[in-house]
């Protein structure tokens, strides 16, 4: 009798490697590996889906994510200005739903009843993993081993891997656990889980020390078409090819570091540092941009539709109705953020010292103080007249409680 199917996204690492032994032996189903390529740093995928099969998948698939990933996700996050508690770019929380979009997808085309996923019990991704899966499709079963096993170190683990015939790293493993894409790294574990420590230079591949950064510092000048990258210093580049570039550029500059005590949707408070020179440069450039072009109620009031946007999405949904809405509300306020920014990287820093655009608001005749200016100054007493009545109104009322001139 055949058995019950399940998908298992898989990155060829320990965890999922136990996770497809497990899913054989404990729950009796037949596991077919799917391994997502969003941009991290780069792995033989081919030995990883190899890998999956010799553990004892029925079938594994690499699939190359990356131009989908910038194209329908990373747009969508700049056009948010996407940035956690107002200090990173979310990283692993932009990459989940669209692994696990392919995650349906492979359940559907195998007829699979269930998918898999090897997050802990106690982070953010084991939400993220399975509201997107039952938002994408609310019958599909969702199975977690590593919540469910008693393997709770892992040496039990690696005793438990071997005794079931699964491959065990022979090389000294990073204390670190770090999750990648093309928009940046996610690092923890370690030393860093005292907030007191500085963290090591060994944590960083993408970002010199600012202290070791080139002493003249430099300049890029990157454009925007509707607010998606698509030029630096002139030349013409799709925007899935600029995000290296910029991070190359912000990296050997020292910018790009971001050490933050964040609030874990489980409601755990943990010490995370995040490598992403070329996504905070690119969404400063946006941002600078945007000043520029966008209407100024319009621009204030995005600044609570982008905090919105980034907690939804780093509280994995993704796939929700409101999420939706905002990226409609986003996408018609990029109709003619269109120009270039100009950047200067000096020692850890990232400024804004230009911008430009054919649908700019600033108006030097009204902005300037001299002989050009053509701001109407006699306007100002009766606009400030009506600004202030409601409050004039308020403090004479407030004089009868003898509180004049007090809050």
């Amino acid at each position: 009798m055949a058995r019950d199917k399940v998908i298992l996204a898989y990155s060829g690492g320990l965890d999922t490697s136990v996770c497809i032994k497990w899913l054989m032996e404990e729950k009796d189903l037949d596991v077919i590996a799917v391994v997502g390529d969003v941009g991290q740093e780069r792995q033989d995928l081919e030995y990883v889906r190899q890998k999956a099969l010799e553990v004892g998948a029925i079938e594994s698939l690499a699939i190359d994510m990356r131009e989908e990933f910038v194209d329908e996700y990373l747009t969508k996050a700049l056009a948010a200005n996407s940035m956690y508690e107002n200090k990173y770019p979310l990283v692993s929380a932009l990459s989940r739903p669209l692994i696990v979009k392919y995650l349906v997808d492979c359940a559907h085309e195998y007829g699979a009843d269930y998918i898999a996923h090897g997050c802990t019990g106690k982070g953010n991704d084991q939400v993220r993993f399975e509201v997107a899966i039952t938002s994408l499709d609310p019958d599909i079963k969702v199975l977690a081993p590593v919540r469910e096993w008693d393997l709770l170190t892992r040496n039990q683990e690696i005793e438990w891997a071997e005794a079931h015939g699964v491959p065990v790293p022979t090389t000294k493993e990073s204390p670190y656990s770090i999750d990648d894409n093309l928009w940046g790294r996610a690092i923890e574990c370690g030393i860093l889980e005292d907030p007191w420590e500085e963290p090591p230079e060994d944590i960083y591949t993408l970002t010199r020390s600012s202290y070791e950064a080139p002493a003249e510092g430099e300049y890029v000048i990157i454009s925007f078409e509707e607010g998606v990258p698509c030029a630096l210093d002139g030349k013409k580049m799709s925007f899935y090819d600029i995000i290296p570039q910029m991070s190359e550029i912000a990296g050997r500059n020292g910018f790009g570091r971001v050490d933050m005590i964040e609030n874990r949707l489980v409601g755990v408070k943990s010490r995370e540092c995040y490598e992403v020179p070329g996504a905070l440069a690119i969404i400063e450039a946006h941002k600078s941009l945007e000043d520029l072009c966008l209407e100024r109620e319009v621009l204030h009031y995005k600044l609570g539709i982008e905090q919105k946007w980034a907690d939804l999405v780093y509280n994995g949904l993704w796939f929700s109705p409101l999420k939706e809405a905002l990226d409609g509300f986003c996408a018609s306020t990029q109709k003619l953020v269109t120009g270039d920014v100009r950047l200067q990287f000096y020692k850890g820093s990232c400024v804004t010292v230009g911008r430009r655009s054919d649908y700019s608001l600033y108006d030097y005749g009204l902005a300037t103080y001299d002989e050009d200016d053509s701001f109407d100054r006699n306007s100002a007493a009766g606009f400030i007249d009506l600004h202030g009545l409601p409050t004039r109104v308020w403090a004479r009322q407030r004089r009868k409680t003898g509180q004049e001139g007090t809050v």
